[in-house]
């Protein structure tokens, strides 16, 4: 390791500890190593630029966090959860029940997990606390954690990420999120139906069967936009990128035409928010190009794959102990930093032990998202503690038993990767 490289990280990690916005913690500590090491800070444009216009894929990201907004903002969420109220509601703990299904349902169409959490989810936690039947720390709580399903069944702007940094096909990622992404559901829906007998959780009225069709064919428009997204990629009919834009387009019709629940005060205010969101993840991303440069410069992931190939390490042992190191790096490192600059490391080491990219990069993603849960920066937390004004203490005590299951099922994914992988291969991967 070069001086200029330990002089990158120690003022990398500096500027983190002090609080600066993690993008411009990033750029800076990558110029300064640009600088120390004689090279011209003007390369670093370039790298961005040519990271940016090259990078077609990222066009995605923008596309879905309209898409989101847009399906937050009508009252497409709102027939959803009803949809969801129908469906499951009348189990013992059915609120909890409808809190993960929402989840599920809703992970079609954001591809966000803050997205999820701050929409949809703070309309159940409201419900669930004026039900009378649940704590304000447990509605939280489960929220949280079921906010983690939104990027891992399609679309997903976190896999969108990892396929830009390991060049792996994004249909096929969103093909391996899907049966990962209900194992978490069930076993989510497991623990909230243990606690709810356990702590005698009352039933929620429910709604009578025969209003059923009703309500899921007043859903039935949003319930299609997995379909029509999944197909219009696995159909050879648009691009991911070009099926994002598909999607957002599908929302804005869905809620201003089909609806009439989106005036063009609301639409001009989703586009604003949207372009905030898209703003700061560009800047990470963008901090991220130039920081990959630094760390190619230095060789860092030849020297890790060097290095683990010649201690003969068995590749299920690497895949725990790097999902091992990605869980602690959650605990303070957001998903997007993590998944631009931490995976992009142990790719080359991936290769060199056999180690499939798209099990890889499903597990990683889902292990970021575990990351949004955990104390002390669970980002998610932070997100649901400023929406609802619920104390983090509350949702912080409520939260370790569904982060227990959710750890559970990412090591059930991490030993059987066919569990990931059934899909892809159903579809054609060989991999």
């Amino acid at each position: 390791m070069s001086f200029e490289f330990l002089l990158c990280l120690v003022s990398l990690l500096g500027l983190a500890a002090i609080g600066t916005p993690i993008a411009y913690a990033i750029m800076i500590a990558s110029l300064i190593y640009l600088a120390a090491a004689g090279q011209s800070i003007g390369v670093s444009g370039k790298i961005l630029m040519d990271g940016m216009y090259q990078g077609f894929i990222l066009l995605a990201v923008p596309l879905f966090i309209v898409a989101a907004n847009i399906m937050n903002a009508g009252t497409v969420s709102d027939r959803l959860l009803q949809f969801c109220i129908a469906m499951v509601g009348r189990f013992r703990g059915g609120l909890g029940h409808v809190n993960v299904l929402a989840s599920l349902v809703f992970s079609g169409m954001s591809g966000s997990a803050v997205a999820d959490a701050a929409g949809i989810g703070k309309l159940i936690i409201e419900m669930m606390v004026k039900s009378g039947h649940y704590t304000r720390g447990y509605a939280a709580a489960i929220t949280a954690a079921s906010a983690t399903i939104g990027p891992i069944i399609p679309p997903s702007i976190p896999m969108v990420l990892y396929a830009l940094v390991s060049n792996t096909s994004i249909g096929f990622l969103f093909l391996a999120g899907i049966v990962p992404g209900l194992l978490m559901g069930a076993v989510l829906m497991l623990m909230n139906a243990l606690i709810s007998h356990k702590r005698g959780f009352a039933k929620d009225a429910p709604v009578p069967l025969r209003d059923l069709p009703r309500v899921t064919l007043n859903a039935g428009p949003a319930l299609l936009m997995p379909a029509i997204l999944l197909y219009g990629i696995y159909g050879g009919v648009t691009t991911p990128t070009e099926a994002a834009a598909v999607a957002a387009f599908y929302a804005l019709m869905l809620a201003a035409v089909f609806y009439r629940s989106l005036s063009l005060r609301s639409f001009y205010d989703i586009l604003v928010t949207s372009a905030r969101s898209s703003a700061a993840v560009g800047l990470v991303i963008g901090g991220a190009l130039i920081l990959n440069y630094v760390v190619a410069s230095e060789n860092i992931p030849g020297v890790v794959a060097s290095a683990l190939v010649g201690l003969d390490i068995h590749p299920l042992v690497f895949l725990l102990c790097i999902n091992l190191l990605l869980l602690l790096l959650g605990c303070f490192l957001d998903a997007t930093t993590i998944i631009l600059v931490i995976i992009p490391l142990f790719i080359p080491s991936c290769r060199e032990l056999g180690i499939d990219l798209v099990h890889f990069g499903v597990v990683a993603v889902i292990n970021c998202m575990i990351g949004l849960i955990t104390p002390p920066y669970g980002i998610l937390l932070f997100v649901i503690n400023a929406v609802t004004r619920i104390p983090l203490a509350e949702i912080i005590n409520e939260i370790w038993l569904f982060l227990g299951v959710l750890v559970a099922a990412l090591l059930a994914l991490i030993l059987f990767p066919d569990i990931t992988l059934m899909l892809p291969r159903a579809f054609g991967y060989d991999g």
